[in-house]
Formats: structure tokens, sequence, C-alpha cells
């Protein structure tokens, strides 16, 4: 056992009726007496469906009003379907080049930036004896377990597939938890792997950076595209089509981010009733949940804004605050009162 590690009990009385006053109890008061994990998991996953569907339409009407303005502005209505299909093939190109990258090398790049070191099972043999528990409740393959030295608690999950899936929590995490807490941490991990939480979100990475992509490359061309050979007939459609791609040049890199963040929140939610269907055991998690909120130190040296998602609470100093006690639109994570009234809602 780990020096330090916790032997006492979580924070007493956290689903009593003591805890539950103010709004934390009108949070679960919210959810029907009835709710179960099974309700949870088949509601996020339609919300994710929908958010996922929502970016793939938003880089498809992105797509054809660039390719449509730049090609009826400069060399007239003849150029659009040319220019339209060249523009899908380059970003098709670019977002398969990306993808494949992340594919096979994001999570070893992941877990270098994060400052995480594998260890064995002589390192830590419960921690190893909790992830091969719920790794078996799960059906899942034995991940990889790492290590982050840093004081902060918190954790993640990644890997292309179960197969080569890694789970790494931090030292102070570790230090802190009792064990149905770390089983609940765990479980919530394992589920972001069994739900294929990493693939999918490397999926909305590169749709919003196909969209940035775009909309940057969109602004070069328009910028150094020929004025004069630019045609004078159908001029009314050619504004529209300027005025449309300009305010979608705009506006979709900040939708795609919001559609990206709001998927990140659902699939938090997701993996929170996940990590019940593996433990059955709600207050494991929430209490775990509850030390993670109260933590006020952040992983300064092992995470960025490329990698916070990925923790199970925001690991960021200026978004910490607000990502875990507001519900911004912003917010990679739903606010960790929230999580944890869902989570209480399962105990009555």
């Amino acid at each position: 056992m780990p020096p330090g590690h916790a032997d006492r009990p979580g924070p007493p009385g956290l689903a009593s009726d003591a805890a539950l006053r103010g709004p934390l109890a009108d949070k679960v008061r919210a959810y029907p007496g009835t709710l179960t994990y099974l309700d949870l998991i088949r509601r996020n996953k339609r919300q994710s469906a929908l958010l996922v569907l929502g970016m793939l339409l938003l880089i498809a009407l992105l797509g054809a009003v660039l390719a449509a303005a730049l090609a009826i502005s400069g060399a007239g209505p003849d150029a659009l379907v040319p220019s339209a299909l060249l523009g899908i093939l380059a970003a098709l190109v670019v977002g398969g080049l990306t993808t494949l990258w992340s594919w096979y090398g994001g999570a070893g790049a992941i877990l270098r930036m994060s400052g995480a070191r594998p260890i064995a099972p002589a390192d830590d043999p419960e921690l190893f004896n909790v992830v091969d528990e719920v790794r078996l409740a799960a059906g899942l393959p034995m991940p990889a377990v790492y290590l982050i030295d840093e004081s902060a608690l918190n954790a993640f999950a990644t890997g292309r597939d179960p197969a080569h899936a890694a789970v790494a929590i931090t030292s102070g995490l570790r230090a802190r938890l009792t064990r149905d807490e770390l089983q609940g941490v765990m479980a919530h991990e394992m589920a972001h792997v069994r739900h294929l939480d990493i693939r999918f979100a490397m999926l909305m990475a590169t749709l919003a950076g196909l969209i940035v992509f775009a909309s940057d490359a969109f602004w070069r061309i328009l910028r150094h595209a020929p004025r004069a050979g630019r045609r004078k007939e159908g001029g009314a459609i050619v504004i529209v089509l300027l005025v449309a791609a300009v305010l979608l040049a705009i506006l979709a890199p900040i939708v795609a981010r919001l559609i990206q963040m709001s998927y990140s929140r659902q699939r938090e939610f997701l993996a929170d009733a996940g990590a019940v269907e593996l433990t059955r055991n709600p207050l494991g998690l929430a209490s775990a949940l509850e030390k993670l909120a109260a933590d006020a130190d952040p992983l300064v040296n092992a995470a960025n804004r490329g990698t916070a998602h990925l923790f199970i609470v925001n690991p960021l100093r200026r978004m910490r605050e607000a990502h875990q006690r507001l519900n911004t639109m912003f917010s990679s994570h739903p606010p960790v009162q929230d999580r944890i009234a869902r989570l209480l809602a399962l105990t009555r």
C-alpha cells in the first residue's frame, strides 16, 4: 500500500438527510425516484449521438457555403462543382492524416505530456487489484496503469481502443482515496474505455480542427483571390453567398467548440453512470468527486487546454472554479455538484 493511502471512510453522511439539504437536495429531487444507471446511460448515448450528428452537419454546411462562395465570386458558376470537390478532397486528406496520427500516436503523446510513468503490480498491488476488478466487470482487457507524480487530485484514461488502453492517476489522488472511492474513480475511467470515449473524443477534436482549418483557409483564399477576373453576372447570389460564408467562417469555429465541449460534458455524465453499472456503488464515486471538488491544486505541469477534457475533473487553474461550480457552454466538464446529485439520485 502506498504511503499516505487513506484508510478512513469517505465523507460521512454523503447520502444522509443532513447532506441532502439546499441546492444539492433540489438537484437530487429533480430526478424521478425510479431513475437507474441504465436510464442515464441511454439518455447520454442519445444526446452524444445528436451532438456528433450536429458537428457533421456543421462541417457539411460550412464546406458547401465556403466552396460555393469562393467558386462563384472568383472563376464564376462554372467552377462551383470542381472547387467544391477539391475542397472536400483537401479536407478529407488533412483530416485523415490528423486522425491517423492521433489514432496511433495520440495516447503515447498524451501520457508523455502528462508526465505519467508506468507502474507494475508490485508497485501498488491494491490499485492493480481495483483496476482488475472493474475491467473484469466491464469485460475488458487489463489496461496499462500509470502514475502522475503530482499532489493535485485527478485521473484520466486514454488509448485508441480497449486493447490499447491506459489509465493514469495522480499520486495525490491515490493517497487521498479510500478503496471504495478508488474503485469508483477507476470504474469511471474504465467506463470511458468501454464506451470508446477516447475514439469519439478524437473524432470530435478532428472535426472541430477541420472546421477551424476550413475557416482559416477561406479567409486566406478570399484575401488573396484575384479580383479582376470576378464576374458581375449573378451579383445578388454572389453577395448572399459571400455574406453567408463570412458569417459561417466567423461563427463555425465557435459553434464547433461549443458542440465539442457539450459532447465532452455528456461523456462525463455517461462515464459516471457507467461506473455505477460496474461497481453498483454510486456513493464510492460520489464521495471521490466530493474530494476532487474540494481540491484547489491545479495540474500545472501535467495538463493543458488540449488534454484537459480527458481528466475526471478539469485540471486547469483558470478554468477549475468555473468548470466545477458553474454550468457554462465552454465547460469541458459538468459541474461536480450536478454529477454528485445524479449519483445520489441512484441511491434512493
